[in-house]
């Protein structure tokens, strides 16, 4: 009996929903690592402490550092699983069901999304706990700035998923792709102060509008106030979906 794509859509979820939470590697890395690096990063950073000059010209924030962590290992996890579902052949035979290319990658991302979801309120609550007074960030807000970042940043993650060969090369593919957007984003110096080229490349790296959004939201500001960030995360999402399901190989 064939099922309804919406319907697999929620059973192929479930199923690896189910999967992940059986390693308990990847299920503890994912939820409790980047509380630990907020942690470690904003005691070194002095998080609660009076900023002198020099960390005020930092833009460094430990709290959205962990928050595109969350993303990146979500994007490193999806490459993972397809590849090893590519090699096995477990794809192969997904080709005979009614499951297309977005509906496979969909479940993924849903899968990816809820613990990405997970480890943010472990990390928000960390935070509560470890700096009371000074994680005041509108917790919705933020919660919503990470979910539309992680979607977009994962749509890159589409691309490389759908044509990368083998599990062996998943990692340094996803570690060659990912690190350097996340140099570029302006996590750790001002964007502005990149050359004109690397401005441009950024300008097409979720990562670069996600850092953004997230400093806006945490400062306060809102999404208004960065409502084109918040836009080319959308745009970007559209873009590299569109191309992942063109390029998509499922042998």
């Amino acid at each position: 009996m064939r099922f309804p794509s919406l319907r697999g859509f929620w059973k192929l979820s479930w199923l690896e929903a189910k999967i992940f939470a059986r390693e308990p590697g990847g299920f503890v890395v994912t939820l409790i690592m980047p509380a630990i690096m907020f942690i470690i990063l904003g005691r070194a950073f002095g998080v609660g402490r009076p900023q002198d000059a020099v960390a005020a010209a930092t833009p460094f924030n430990s709290a959205i550092f962990a928050a595109i962590v969350i993303a990146i290992n979500a994007v490193q996890s999806l490459l993972q699983i397809i590849a090893i579902y590519r090699e096995g052949g477990i794809l192969k035979r997904l080709r005979a069901t009614p499951l297309s290319p977005v509906t496979i990658l969909g479940a993924h991302v849903l899968v990816k999304l809820g613990y990405a979801v997970l480890s943010l309120i472990v990390l928000l609550i960390a935070g509560r706990r470890m700096f009371p007074g000074v994680v005041q960030v509108n917790t919705l807000s933020f919660t919503l700035g990470v979910v539309l970042s992680t979607m977009s940043i994962l749509s890159v993650g589409f691309v490389l998923a759908s044509v990368v060969p083998t599990s062996r090369f998943a990692q340094m593919v996803g570690a060659m792709v990912l690190y350097p957007m996340l140099a570029l984003s302006g996590l750790f110096f001002s964007a502005e102060s990149l050359p004109s080229f690397l401005k441009v490349a950024g300008a097409f790296m979720p990562t670069t509008h996600a850092v953004t959004l997230l400093y806006g939201i945490w400062d306060g500001r809102g999404w208004i106030a960065h409502w084109e960030s918040a836009a080319m995360l959308v745009v970007l999402f559209g873009v590299y979906t569109a191309i992942s399901t063109r390029v998509f190989r499922w042998e």
